[in-house]
């Protein structure tokens, strides 16, 4: 995730430590878990449904994140069951521990088709080294060659390493939906970009928005292109999203995100959030007056330095700007002779 602008003012300064909960309006819990990457932390929320709970998003499987949620459990949210657990998409800081807490109560899970999909799919499938299918994407991406020689010998990400098995049923969100939670009518309205059917909900006839990723202060989410999906244009999918979803905005909502503190100032942040990619394909069309692989992109489109950790969401991140241009007639790609793009403007 990268920073494209200062952050809205937050109405709570500091977040809650591990373990405990803010109360961001009645009946609602904020929480935070810690997470072992840059990006240190994911928030959960928990919604007092009167009887128990439903809690939205789940932070990943490991020792330590399940401590804090059982500390949150029998703290904070007074050792009452959950009841349903909500994911906004599929990415492993969000469904981590969706399975585990489900089981906590024999809670419901609720999320839309294709993360729930995508996350079966990807528990599904464990490689203790890069597929050759991999290594392709990326030689022909343009990576760093000693970057792409080390990772042909080391463990690749694995979903499995960071979710626990999901329940074998779900019940499906779609856009458009109504939901009652914590006492409080929403509509699903879904986001795309950073991940499929991404949902975000908002309050009927109320000041709260629940973003997830889709509506982050301050910070981009990563708009990257997978070796499954080497085609995907998720810049486009994003301003779009961006677009639609300010139809529905208004500046006096308090927005609860994924990560970062809650919000508001919402029609703003969409603006800043859809004109900062914008802004970042210009850049990258006029440095594609010479032509570039991959690789060679990061400069454009990140204020810091791409280091060895965060290359590869850098790259993806790249490509998906690249792609972007190509769909947009303006830029073109050519293979090289050592197996790598080349892209110049058009």
């Amino acid at each position: 995730m990268t920073s494209n602008t200062r952050a809205p003012d937050p109405p709570f300064p500091e977040p809650p430590a591990p373990g405990t909960a803010i109360e961001t309006a009645p009946g609602v819990l904020w929480m935070q878990l810690p997470l072992p990457w840059a990006l240190n932390h994911v928030n959960a929320y928990a919604f007092d449904d009167g009887d128990g709970w439903t809690v939205i998003d789940t932070g990943l499987d490991t020792t330590r994140i399940r401590a804090v949620w059982e500390s949150l459990l029998s703290g904070p949210l007074d050792g009452r069951p959950l009841r349903r657990v909500v994911v906004t998409h599929h990415h492993p800081d969000h469904v981590g521990l969706a399975g585990w807490l489900c089981a906590q109560g024999d809670a419901e899970l609720v999320m839309p088709r294709t993360g729930y999909l995508m996350s079966r799919m990807l528990r599904a499938e464990e490689q203790s080294l890069p597929p050759r299918e991999v290594v392709q994407f990326y030689k022909r991406a343009g990576m760093d060659a000693e970057l792409l020689a080390q990772r042909r010998t080391e463990r690749p990400f694995n979903f499995v390493d960071w979710v626990a098995p999901l329940p074998l049923s779900y019940s499906r969100i779609r856009e458009g939906d109504a939901i009652r939670i914590g006492g409080r009518d929403w509509t699903v309205r879904m986001g795309e970009g950073h991940a499929a059917e991404h949902a975000t909900f908002w309050e009927q006839g109320g000041d709260l928005v629940i973003g997830g990723d889709q509506l982050l202060p301050g910070i981009s989410p990563n708009l990257g292109v997978q070796p499954t999906e080497p085609e995907n244009d998720p810049v486009t999918d994003w301003i779009a999203s961006c677009e639609k979803l300010a139809a529905f905005a208004r500046p006096d909502q308090l927005v609860l995100p994924g990560h970062k503190k809650p919000y508001r100032g919402l029609p703003a942040r969409l603006d800043q959030m859809a004109q900062g990619h914008r802004d970042a394909l210009d850049r990258l069309a006029k440095h594609l007056a010479v032509p570039r692989k991959g690789g060679d992109c990061f400069a454009p489109l990140f204020r810091r330095s791409v280091t060895r950790d965060s290359y590869g969401l850098g790259l993806a991140e790249a490509l998906g700007h690249l792609n972007a241009l190509v769909a947009q007639g303006r830029a073109s790609r050519e293979m090289g002779d050592d197996g790598a793009w080349r892209w110049r403007a058009a």
